[in-house]
């Protein structure tokens, strides 16, 4: 009875605001011209005035809480990526703060007025001329040089390049160094074990002087290599500070190069932030611990890489050859693989 009581209450209530709405209505009609134009103009102002606060506060705020966004770009790359983003952000706020403050100025200055009637034009060659060429070629500049720097980015890694290569899973990212040769060991799917996670071979000479990191150490000034893949699922490397990142994917390689330029150091006397450290995350919703998917990265001098890179210890002389040794490691053998040209191919058919 308690709910049949409700539910009619609920239908009354509804009738009754109907009705209101039905009366106040039939209210505005009977007004007089000269109330229904003053109250027109009235709206009008209400919110001509409503709609510029809001332009206006909303232009104040950008500029008051600009410093809480990113720090300057780390690196030059993104230096090129954030020239971009600030062109695009001048033209695209000049443009808007013209539209509205046109946008709410006409509100008022157009109101319904009884004894004016509103000019009708089916079209206007100019004015779509106008409104189609200028876009357009704003567009044209901001593709033009984003693709001049799309360019740069991905131009060729330059020989002299740090190699690191970062592996992501659920929920960490593995980083092996290319070690004093410079080269990092191959790796093969079918080495893929509990012992050897990344399918490294390690009878290849190159993977000898691997070693892994508990975090990314790198010099300023000097180029980056990073070899980018995932063994479970859509990863992404992403350096925020720095203005990069890069899809890992797992079966795809994939690769980005930077050239950091400043330190660790230098940045949190820019943020003046005593604490703070550049962090390497993961931009893909991989899963319920992808908040925790980070990696500490710190800028150094390159004396200070030297130093750090010395000390590191290679994975195969501390892990990988001890267990061989105690024969709880089995390197697994790599088939050599049967390359078969395209003539090779032709004559056999």
């Amino acid at each position: 009875m308690s709910i049949l009581l409700g539910l009619l209450t609920l239908v009354l209530l509804y009738i009754v605001i109907v009705q209101i709405s039905k009366a106040s209505d039939l209210i505005k009609t009977l007004r007089s011209g000269d109330k229904q134009e003053e109250s027109f103009g009235n709206s009008a102002v209400f919110l001509s005035v409503i709609g510029f606060a809001i332009l206006v506060y909303s232009i104040v705020t950008c500029f008051t809480y600009a410093h809480t966004l990113l720090p300057p770009s780390a690196s030059e790359q993104g230096e090129w990526i954030q020239w971009l983003i600030d062109i695009t952000l001048v033209l695209t706020a000049i443009v808007f703060v013209i539209t509205q403050a046109l946008l709410f100025w006409f509100v008022y200055k157009y109101h319904y007025r009884k004894d004016r009637k509103a000019y009708f034009f089916a079209d206007n060659n100019k004015l779509e001329a106008a409104w189609t060429v200028v876009p357009a070629i704003v567009l044209t500049f901001l593709i033009g040089f984003g693709l001049q720097k799309w360019f740069k980015i991905y131009s060729p890694t330059p020989k002299d390049a740090v190699l690191i290569e970062a592996t992501g899973k659920q929920f960490l990212w593995t980083i092996r160094y290319a070690g004093l040769d410079h080269a990092l060991g191959n790796r093969d799917f079918t080495l893929v074990n509990g012992d050897n996670e990344l399918g490294i071979n390690w009878n290849d000479p190159a993977s000898r002087d691997d070693f892994m990191a508990d975090e990314i150490v790198l010099p300023v000034n000097k180029p980056v290599s990073v070899n980018i893949g995932a063994l479970d699922v859509l990863h992404d490397f992403y350096l925020p500070e720095f203005r990069l990142m890069m899809d890992a994917v797992p079966g795809i390689p994939t690769h980005i190069w930077f050239r950091p330029i400043i330190t660790t150091e230098q940045m949190r006397k820019i943020t003046k932030n005593p604490k703070f450290d550049y962090v390497l995350a993961c931009n893909k919703l991989c899963g319920s611990g992808h908040y925790n998917m980070q990696k500490k990265v710190r800028i150094v001098t390159q004396e200070e890489f030297n130093t750090w890179e010395k000390s590191q210890k290679s994975y195969y002389e501390t892990v990988v050859k001890p267990a061989m040794d105690n024969g709880t490691y089995k390197q697994v053998e790599v088939a050599p693989l049967q390359s078969t040209t395209v003539a090779e191919m032709a004559k056999k058919k």
